[in-house]
């Protein structure tokens, strides 16, 4: 796993094994991902979504605590899948990064408190993803995709399509204003005390 620009969160590039039967690949990890992130992802609940081509979802976040970490991937089709940082007093407040979710098998980790969407590449695009939590609706908060202010450069040749949700979301600055926004502070924090409860990383246990 390698850090993107993003604090808090990682692309995985799995090796893909295939033959004349198809392929097969380890898109997960306990191990490898408690060494490069620090802590065991506790999982909650798993979630799978088919989208049309032209579809955007999110963005998404949930406040912290206790958050929702999410491990991402497409298992069919392709997405561009879009990091977006949400924690206020953060050094990258305001910005994103992006990864193409495809057949090569990349998976995409993010933080609690980080803002997760992705747009649909192709017809029936499929993505999995494994979360830290279960979905709260009074804790689920949204940005509109399409904010100026967060500026996410979606590879667009016709109207992104949002659910009606989506599409009534807050901008960025709207989000601040209500107090929506986690702090990077209290994200900081949540994951020291993460780390401090994983059972397998015996460096939180001296």
């Amino acid at each position: 796993m390698r850090p993107l620009r993003i604090e808090g969160a990682w692309v995985h590039e799995p090796r893909v094994f295939a033959d004349g039967r198809g392929s097969f690949v380890e898109w997960f990890g306990g191990d490898a991902f408690r060494e490069a992130v620090g802590v065991d992802l506790r999982l909650a609940q798993a979630n799978c979504s088919v989208s049309r081509r032209g579809v955007v979802r999110g963005v998404h976040f949930a406040d912290v605590p206790p958050g929702q970490a999410k491990y991402v991937t497409c298992v069919r089709g392709a997405v561009l899948d879009v990091v977006a940082d949400l924690r206020t007093g953060s050094p990258t407040f305001g910005r994103w990064d992006a990864v193409r979710l495809d057949d090569s098998r990349r998976c995409v980790f993010l933080s609690e408190g980080l803002g997760h969407a992705f747009m649909a590449l192709t017809a029936e695009s499929t993505v999995v993803y494994l979360c830290s939590e279960g979905y709260a609706p009074l804790r689920e908060h949204g940005i509109h995709p399409l904010d100026a202010t967060l500026g996410i450069d979606w590879p667009v040749d016709r109207p992104p399509l949002l659910s009606d949700k989506d599409a009534a979301a807050p901008t960025l600055v709207e989000a601040g204003r209500r107090g929506l926004l986690p702090s990077y502070a209290a994200c900081r924090a949540h994951r020291l005390r993460s780390a401090a409860r994983s059972p397998g990383n015996a460096s939180t246990r001296a």
